[in-house]
């Protein structure tokens, strides 16, 4: 049934793992990544118009996007991908608060696409099947289908194979930026070496506590991490602020120059606040992993 509006949320995408496995036929990186959510991200609101779609965007880090065409923008291309496909207008005014730094490794723009893309067919009432939504989300970019479900998954090839993993254990989460944006295509530029292809990791069955997922990851690592290193040496600092903040394990997301800690529930603050003694002019946002289902995506007004 079609809605006057919706308030969504759209997770931050946290790679907590990954590993170049080579390269596909097609000349693309095949990755391996453990994929998880928290409850710090970008928030949209969309509501039905009579005039043509149109995109707001306002704050912390909506100055990071004004350079460029909203047209260009990866959530009004999600509407004019889902409204092709249905064959019909889907006139949607979109406002998006923007709270994830921009070019950060934290798919703030392809969850902003996936947030969108779930909460059209819920404004406009469509009966449309998840499999070809997920097609579309493909065709947008190789990190938006693992943002539709925004649970806990395991991403292989370039992004288009997705397992659900089991939830993660109780755990708390700090994200980090240097304020330095660090575009995926200068860090895989950057990548020393490819390995050539090798044997997939088996997908993980699950973790029975926070110390062992910490040690899956400490044993999985970023391929990427020395390679964004190199270009922003600034990375390597924050990694080193996390750890001596207090956290469980810390590492760079996806391509950075975002990094993360995980620490124990009711841990978090302290560590941010910690954190910001040594670094205070980085963003800094404290929350929690979030298991699959466990993001609210859509509140009706």
């Amino acid at each position: 049934m079609p809605r006057a509006s919706l308030h969504l949320t759209a997770p931050a995408k946290v790679n907590l793992s990954l590993r170049v496995r080579g390269k596909t036929k097609d000349g693309y990186h095949a990755l391996e990544s453990l994929v998880g959510f928290c409850d710090i991200g970008d928030r949209l609101h969309l509501q039905a118009s009579d005039a043509p779609s149109s995109l707001e965007i306002t704050g912390p880090f909506a100055g990071g996007l004004t350079g460029s065409s909203h047209q260009d923008n990866l959530t009004l291309r999600a509407v004019a991908a889902l409204a092709q496909a249905c064959g019909r207008d889907l006139n949607t005014r979109v406002q998006l608060e923007k709270n994830l730094p921009i070019a950060a490794g934290l798919g703030g723009g392809s969850a902003d696409a996936a947030a969108v893309l779930r909460g059209l067919v819920q404004l406009h009432g469509l009966d449309f099947p998840a499999a070809d939504l997920a097609d579309i989300a493909l065709g947008l970019g190789a990190d938006v289908p693992v943002c539709l479900a925004s649970g806990p998954t395991w991403m292989t090839g370039i992004g288009e194979t997705l397992t659900p993993v089991p939830d993660f254990p109780a755990a708390e989460i700090v994200l980090v930026n240097p304020r330095v944006a660090l575009p995926t295509t200068s860090v895989f530029a950057a990548l020393q070496a490819v390995p050539q292809s090798q044997p997939a990791q088996s997908v993980p069955k699950g973790w029975q506590d926070l110390d062992i997922l910490c040690g899956f990851l400490t044993e999985q690592g970023n391929d990427l991490q020395a390679a964004a290193i190199s270009l922003a040496p600034e990375i390597e600092f924050c990694l080193t602020a996390l750890r001596q903040s207090g956290a469980r394990y810390a590492a760079m997301s996806g391509s950075g120059a975002s990094c993360f800690a995980l620490c124990d529930v009711g841990q978090g603050k302290a560590l941010a606040a910690a954190y910001r003694q040594q670094r205070g002019q980085d963003w800094v946002q404290a929350g929690r992993l979030i298991g699959a289902g466990d993001a609210k995506i859509d509140e009706a007004q």
